[in-house]
């Protein structure tokens, strides 16, 4: 029982230094300008984390889930790709239930 209290802190202590690290890279903290503009990638990767900045932008006015100076339809499409498949990947996730059918041989 005590090793699977310790497996659920260490757990939880690298879910918070994931969710801190990523909170270093979110739309709205001033890496990009109208001058250098979030591209491609930068659409996937604000796609991925688009749940912990939604978070995070409840506590402060700057940070938002999608990059205001963006290069157009290309930082959208990696947006949205990411999007759905970081919350279509749920579904896959889920345990199936396991359905055992019992069946009744007449000899």
């Amino acid at each position: 029982m005590k090793k699977l209290n310790l497996k659920k802190i260490f757990i939880f202590i690298v879910m918070i230094i994931v969710v801190l690290t990523l909170a270093g890279c979110m739309p709205g903290d001033g890496t990009n300008s109208a001058a250098q503009k979030a591209g491609f990638f930068s659409g996937v990767w604000h796609g991925w984390i688009a749940p912990v900045s939604l978070i995070f932008g409840l506590f402060d006015k700057d940070i938002r889930i999608y990059e205001i100076n963006n290069s157009g339809w290309m930082y959208d499409f990696g947006y949205y790709i990411a999007v759905i498949s970081g919350f279509g990947s749920l579904a896959l996730g889920r345990r199936k239930k396991v359905v055992v059918k019992e069946q009744y041989s007449q000899d």
